[in-house]
């Protein structure tokens, strides 16, 4: 296809930087990314997660002010997860039209108007006191009730303002409910970001200590992915486009580049892949001892998730990126 070596030489478009700008295959935007904001009650709270430098739990105040933060850097969107004070066994605070995410959406709808898109996460894991994403029968978390509060709390969620909702849970069929409520009342032009291959990981444990949601007993792989199956993935995410969703997504991202170039390879749509928290916890750790030049590796990072064939990256460096594109 191509001639012999020495009159290809792939080294004569890497010489200097401005050949290697010109033909360089993948970009990141700031339109690319999408940054979390953990929403606490109380007012003039800014609690540093331990194991997140950098990322904290923020009352709704400083959470508008995070938001005029990232408007300057370029950043548009906004993933909303709450950390209520009150728990009970059915997440009632969820899905409670006063509750944390939905006044913060509220508050930053009424402040920013349409220049920040209000992602909403939908799951009952921060709300529950069992730490679950569901109803609790038996030990074991009962799909099909648990349907009925996802789909509550997201019409919550859009009633307060929110631009689209992601339903995290994966439970089955949750997407068709949470399409039906949202039509059923109204906002049939609310697109749904489902968390659709959504692995059983251990990458999360910084985010749990975040979103204050480990499970008090027992695990998530009765209703998480397996993280050894990728066919089982690409089922997962063409249930959701059958039933609705708008958006897909693949979460971890660095540990399944093959399942976002798969999904990317196969399906149409737009493809999020979230950059999750123990992604963004080893990367800090190994530069605060000096192993790894930061930025390099995090962009480096952001790059592979793009290239392997995300359209949108939610991660917690998106403000430390912003500053370097």
């Amino acid at each position: 296809m191509y001639p012999n070596f020495p009159i290809t030489r792939l080294r004569r478009l890497r010489r200097n930087a401005l050949l290697r700008e010109m033909i360089c295959e993948t970009r990141l935007a700031k339109d690319d990314f999408i940054f979390p904001i953990f929403v606490a009650e109380g007012n003039q709270k800014k609690r540093e997660i331990s194991s997140m430098p950098n990322v904290y739990q923020l009352s709704i105040d400083n959470v508008l002010r995070e938001c005029d933060e990232i408007l300057k850097l370029g950043i548009r969107a906004i993933l909303l997860f709450g950390v209520p004070d009150f728990k009970d066994e059915l997440g009632t605070s969820g899905y409670d039209p006063n509750g944390v995410v939905q006044r913060a959406t509220i508050e930053i709808k009424k402040r920013f108007s349409d220049e920040i898109i209000v992602i909403t996460d939908v799951c009952l894991c921060e709300y529950t006191s069992h730490g679950h994403c569901g109803v609790i029968e038996n030990g074991y978390v009962h799909n099909d009730k648990t349907l009925e509060l996802l789909a509550k709390q997201a019409l919550t969620h859009a009633e307060a303002g929110a631009d689209i909702v992601a339903p995290s849970d994966m439970m089955d069929g949750r997407i068709s409910r949470i399409r039906q409520i949202l039509d059923e009342n109204g906002f049939t032009e609310i697109p749904i970001m489902a968390y659709s291959a959504k692995f059983a990981s251990a990458f999360y444990a910084p985010f749990r200590e975040a979103a204050e949601s480990a499970p008090k007993f027992g695990d998530r792989k009765s209703y998480q992915m397996d993280f050894a199956n990728s066919n089982e993935a690409m089922r997962e995410i063409a249930l959701d486009i059958q039933e609705g969703a708008d958006i897909v997504m693949v979460k971890p991202a660095l540990a399944y580049l093959d399942i976002i170039r798969r999904a990317r390879e196969r399906f149409d749509l737009p493809i999020a892949a979230y950059n999750v928290s123990g992604e963004y916890s080893m990367i800090k750790a190994a530069a605060e001892r000096g192993w790894i030049d930061g930025e390099r590796v995090m962009m480096e990072s952001l790059v592979a998730i793009k290239r392997a064939g995300a359209d949108l990256i939610i991660t917690y460096f998106a403000k430390e990126a912003a500053r370097l594109i």
